[in-house]
């Protein structure tokens, strides 16, 4: 059964942002400021590429999307931070519309088969346990039958953690929410060109059966202040605390999430040396 996961890491795409801007080239100018390009590393750096970097089924593929027009010098870095994980692939593209570019990727990607496709995605500051990609595939294989039923269905695992990240590392708060991006995927039959973005995923149950597993921290969701979601006013505060040596080890033997890595590339200094 094929498993892709996307990322769209700072694409410039049409619509897709809760935060609107007047033309392409003014997202893009948004996107790639020094400044915000610092913080998007480092979460990626930190978070989600360690995870993916270290599943322990390494059936799959990643794709990452960024802008055609990207500045050479994030390209070259993301290229170079990706070049050691076989599942990662970059795929660069024009600014076009937002669900439409990444269903489109999506499908570029998916294999001729008579199995159904298990598709996920994540934001370049979200990680997913380690056997993230293992338990989707075992989870999905006792769901065939309902999925027989329908074109679509989506398996949520539904706790985890919000963080934060700083200098003083990472603090945390456990949470239990249903249908959050980093603990979703779809499960989509064969002859149906939908994707994992074809669905919002906060009314995703309204279109398809959804098969929730609690129990199980499977997900990491990254608060900063630069993510799209939270530059509304109504955006609920989490109140987070700073992980002691105990949860450090959890995190890191759960997510392969190193909170000493966290110091290093949310430092001052780290972060001041980020220049284009």
């Amino acid at each position: 059964m094929q498993v892709i996961g996307l990322c769209r890491f700072s694409y410039p795409a049409i619509g897709g942002f809760q935060v609107t801007h007047p033309s392409p080239e003014d997202r893009m100018k948004s996107l790639w400021a020094p400044e915000r390009m610092a913080s998007r590393f480092a979460t990626f750096e930190a978070y989600t590429l360690p995870c993916i970097r270290a599943q322990t089924d390494g059936d799959f593929t990643f794709i990452i999307v960024i802008g055609d027009t990207m500045p050479r010098t994030y390209k070259s870095r993301l290229q170079e931070l990706v070049a050691d994980v076989p599942q990662i692939v970059i795929r660069e593209h024009a600014p076009g519309k937002h669900r439409r570019v990444m269903s489109g990727v999506i499908n570029a990607e998916r294999a001729r088969s008579k199995s159904p496709c298990l598709q996920f995605r994540l934001d370049d500051d979200d990680a997913v346990a380690l056997h993230f990609v293992a338990e989707l595939r075992r989870r999905a294989g006792q769901a065939l039958p309902v999925l027989s039923d329908h074109r679509s269905l989506a398996i949520d695992f539904n706790q985890g953690f919000v963080v934060h990240s700083g200098p003083d590392g990472i603090s945390a708060a456990p949470v239990r929410e249903r249908c959050w991006t980093p603990g979703l995927a779809v499960m989509l039959q064969p002859r149906t060109r939908l994707t994992v973005m074809n669905f919002n995923h906060s009314r995703i149950w309204e279109r398809m059966p959804v098969l929730s597993f609690p129990g199980e921290d499977m997900m990491i969701r990254g608060h900063t202040e630069y993510n799209d979601s939270r530059q509304k006013s109504a955006a609920r505060p989490v109140k987070t605390t700073l992980l002691d040596k105990d949860h450090e080890d959890y995190f890191r033997m759960a997510f392969n999430v190193d909170a000493d890595e966290v110091r290093r590339l949310f430092s001052p200094a780290h972060q001041a040396a980020f220049t284009v």
